[in-house]
């Protein structure tokens, strides 16, 4: 047989309820006899109820109300069925302090973190306080389904804290994917710009050697209009004073 896993909850010893033949072994509390009468018989008027009899009634009502709270476990074996339930002994002072031990030895071998969001540390605390409405309940079922209200409250407003937080884990992967996705963008735009900048600016470089050489060819065009003209005035000049001089011997009369 393969027990299921230890639990800090208290349980009976397990029944086999199944077998491979298909048969049912009754379960506990569930086989009462009926005493068979005759037909000449006269019936007797029931006995008043005696208080052994109001507190074993009592019992197993809280036992039915301790079944509906913290239902059996089952498991299977095989062809097998075992049933294991809650157990309906009553707890002393010894077994609160060996739950207290047991917890802190579980919470330490299972290295359960002190603080922050620990999803071991609350199985067991889960465990720790369905043992104590066991508890509670056996010796007063309305305490006990008082505390089962309170329990699943709690285990409600965890289950909203966090169904929130895979919501926010959701909306911050979808922003972190679209910030990338933009980040992705922003770059290729940079990249685009980049390459445009590379291209304006060899086009710049183009054009200025362009300029370059268009004012070094007006340059030297210059210089040899000017050189031209120079040499033209010195003509011109020389021509001049050539001319000067005959029309001034020209003019001079002869002695």
């Amino acid at each position: 047989m393969i027990p299921p896993a230890d639990s800090l909850l208290k349980y009976d010893n397990p029944v086999l309820v199944k077998t491979s033949s298909g048969g049912r072994y009754p379960k506990v509390g569930q086989v009462r006899t009926i005493p068979q009468q005759s037909t000449d018989s006269i019936p007797i008027p029931p006995l008043p109820k005696s208080k052994t009899a109001s507190s074993e009634g009592n019992k197993l009502e809280n036992e039915e109300i301790l079944d509906a709270i913290l239902p059996p476990r089952e498991w299977t074996e095989g062809n097998q069925l075992w049933v294991q339930k809650v157990s309906s002994a009553p707890c002393t002072r010894a077994d609160i302090i060996h739950l207290e031990e047991k917890l802190d030895t579980k919470l330490e071998q299972r290295q359960a973190r002190h603080t922050g969001i620990c999803p071991i540390r609350r199985e067991l605390y889960s465990q720790c306080f369905d043992e104590l409405i066991r508890q509670v309940t056996i010796i007063c079922a309305e305490r006990g389904l008082l505390l089962l209200r309170v329990r699943d409250e709690i285990n409600m407003t965890i289950a909203t804290y966090q169904t929130l937080y895979e919501s926010s884990i959701a909306f911050g992967m979808r922003k972190a994917l679209q910030a990338e996705q933009g980040k992705a963008d922003i770059e290729k735009r940079i990249e685009d710009l980049e390459k445009e900048k590379q291209e304006l600016l060899k086009q710049v470089d183009e054009q200025k050697a362009r300029c370059d050489a268009i004012e070094r060819r007006e340059k030297e065009k210059r210089q040899v209009e000017e050189r031209k003209d120079n040499e033209e005035i010195q003509f011109l000049k020389k021509t001049n004073h050539q001319l000067k001089i005959q029309l001034e011997g020209m003019i001079t009369p002869k002695k």
